[in-house]
C-alpha cells in the first residue's frame, strides 16, 4: 500500500455561508431592541445542563436546508459501510494485520477485535465542516463515549422562547432530537426478556473507566438529566463499581440490564481489575444478559488512520464508481505520515493539518498554516512513522453571530457534529469559535469554543 500520492485538495472557500434563513435571522438580530437576539440567553434550560453550558452557549443556532443535511447523512451511511469494508478489501479480513498497519498495540487490538465487525453497532458522531459549498468530513467517532448527545435540550428550550418560536414558525424550522433517537435505538436493540424477575422495566446505566466521573461527570449528568426526562433514567458508575452476582450485572450493588459504554480501550487496558470488569460486561452482552451499547469494536474505525486508508490509491480499484464518488464528496484527501509522504508534506505545509491517530479533544493537532517552514520541518522529522494522519485543509465558511450585549455581528467557524444510530440521522450539535481563535475547535483545547444546536428548514 502507498499513501504518497494524495488526491488533489478541493480549493478552499473562505466566505460566509449563503443561507437564506441565517441571513434572515442575523438581520432580525441586528434590529435595535430585537428579542430574537437574546433568545439563547433567555431560554429556560434543564438545571444541570444550564450549570454545565450556561456560559459556553453559542448565541444563536445554526441553520441548514433539510435536504442538504439528509443528503450528507445518506452519504455518511454509505461511507460507514465503506469503513467497515476496509479490513476485507485491503487485508483479506485479517483484523490483526489491519490493527498493526494502523499502529494499534497488540493488547489494545485484542480488545477491539473481541466482537466481530459484523456485530458493529452504527452509533456515532461525524465531525464536519461546511465549506460554503457542502459538508466535508473531518473525523468520525464510532463509539458510545461521545459528548453532544444532550444538545437537543437547547432546541427544545429555544422553541419555548416566544421570539424564537415565532421565527421558527415563519421559517418552517424543525430539528431531530438526539436523545429521542437514542432512546428509540436502545429499545429496538434490547434483547427480549431483559428486566427484573417480576417484569420490571430494564435498568439503565452509564459506565465510565476509572476516574471517568471526575473527568466527565458534569457532561454525563446533563445527559442523564435529559434521558430521565425522556422516561429512561440512568445510573452512573465506573468499571471499578461493576460486579456480577447470580448471573446479573450489578453497578453499586443494583442490577443493570442496559449499559451505555463510556469507557474506551485505554480504560480497559488500565490494569487487571479494569480488564476483568470490562470482560464481565463483554461476556454478559455476548450471552444476552445485558445490552452493552455499544460494543467496543466500533473503535476499530474511529482511528483516524482508517480515513487515510479510504484515500489510499490501493483501495481505489476495489471501489465502484458510486463508492468512489461518496469518498470524494465526503472526505478531504487524507493519508498517513510516512517517510514516503514527508517530501509532499514539506511542499504543501499551508494546505495540511496533522492529527494524532488516537488522541481526541483537539490534543496533538498541528496546523501547517500556523507554522513557518522550519517549525513544520521539525514536526515532520520528529513524528514517528504512522503516528499522524495528514489531512488537506478544509476552510469552513464563516457563520455570523450577533452579540446580545453589543448588537454587533462577528464571524465564527463551526464544527457540525452529526449523530447517527442504526436508524440513520440522529441530530446535530455544534461547537464553534470566533474566526481568529478557530485553528482547533475543541472544548478542552480552546476556551473560546461555544456549544450550539442546529435547526433545518424545508
Amino acid at each position: 500500500m502507498t499513501t504518497t500520492t494524495p488526491r488533489p485538495a478541493t480549493p478552499p472557500v473562505d466566505t460566509r455561508r449563503r443561507d437564506e434563513v441565517t441571513e434572515r435571522f442575523v438581520r432580525e438580530c441586528l434590529t435595535p431592541g430585537s428579542a430574537l437576539r437574546t433568545a439563547v440567553r433567555d431560554a429556560a434550560y434543564p438545571p444541570v445542563f444550564a450549570h454545565c453550558w450556561g456560559e459556553r452557549m453559542l448565541q444563536r443556532p445554526l441553520f441548514a436546508p433539510e435536504s442538504e443535511v439528509r443528503a450528507f447523512a445518506a452519504d455518511l451511511d454509505a461511507f460507514v459501510t465503506l469503513l467497515e469494508s476496509v479490513p476485507r478489501r485491503l487485508f483479506g479480513g485479517d483484523l490483526a494485520r489491519y490493527c498493526d498497519h494502523l499502529g494499534i498495540e497488540p493488547e489494545r487490538a485484542a480488545v477491539l477485535r473481541r466482537f466481530a465487525v459484523g456485530s458493529l453497532v452504527r452509533y456515532g458522531r461525524a465531525d464536519v465542516y461546511h465549506d460554503g459549498t457542502g459538508f466535508r468530513l473531518l473525523e468520525i467517532n464510532m463509539a458510545s463515549n461521545l459528548g453532544g448527545a444532550d444538545r437537543g435540550e437547547m432546541q427544545r428550550a429555544l422553541e419555548d422562547v416566544p421570539a424564537f418560536r415565532a421565527f421558527a414558525r415563519e421559517n418552517g424550522l424543525g430539528h431531530v432530537h438526539t436523545g429521542e433517537r437514542l432512546r428509540a435505538a436502545l429499545a429496538a436493540a434490547r434483547p427480549a426478556g431483559l428486566g427484573g424477575p417480576d417484569g420490571d422495566a430494564p435498568r439503565h446505566a452509564v459506565i465510565c473507566g476509572r476516574g471517568g466521573l471526575a473527568a466527565y461527570g458534569h457532561l454525563l449528568r446533563g445527559f442523564t438529566e435529559m434521558m430521565a426526562r425522556l422516561g429512561l433514567p440512568f445510573a452512573l458508575g465506573e468499571l471499578d463499581d461493576v460486579e456480577e452476582r447470580d448471573g446479573r450485572v450489578l453497578l453499586h450493588g443494583a442490577p443493570v440490564d442496559v449499559a451505555l459504554r463510556f469507557f474506551n480501550v485505554d480504560d480497559v487496558c488500565w490494569d487487571r481489575r479494569s480488564r476483568d470488569r470490562a470482560d464481565l460486561l463483554f461476556r454478559a452482552h455476548e450471552e444476552e444478559r445485558l445490552l452493552l451499547w455499544s460494543p467496543i469494536n466500533g473503535s476499530l474505525f474511529s482511528n483516524k488512520g482508517t480515513l487515510a486508508l479510504l484515500s489510499d490509491p490501493a483501495l481505489r480499484p476495489t471501489l465502484t464508481a458510486a463508492e468512489a464518488a461518496v469518498v470524494d464528496r465526503v472526505l478531504p484527501s487524507t493519508f498517513l505520515l510516512t517517510p514516503g509522504s514527508v517530501a509532499y508534506c514539506r511542499e504543501h505545509r499551508a494546505d495540511l493539518i496533522l492529527k494524532p491517530l488516537r488522541d481526541f479533544g483537539g490534543k496533538g493537532i498541528v496546523a501547517g498554516w500556523r507554522l513557518d517552514d522550519r517549525e513544520w520541518r521539525t514536526v515532520l522529522e520528529e513524528s514517528p512513522e504512522r503516528h499522524y494522519v495528514v489531512q488537506h485543509r478544509v476552510v469552513p465558511a464563516a457563520e455570523p453571530v450577533v452579540c446580545p450585549d453589543s448588537g454587533r455581528a462577528e464571524d465564527w467557524h463551526a464544527v457540525w457534529g452529526m449523530f447517527f444510530t442504526p436508524d440513520g440521522y440522529a441530530g446535530t450539535d455544534v461547537r464553534a469559535a470566533p474566526v481568529a481563535h478557530s485553528a482547533v475547535i475543541n472544548y478542552g483545547a480552546n476556551p473560546q469554543v461555544r456549544t450550539g444546536c442546529v435547526f433545518t428548514y424545508a
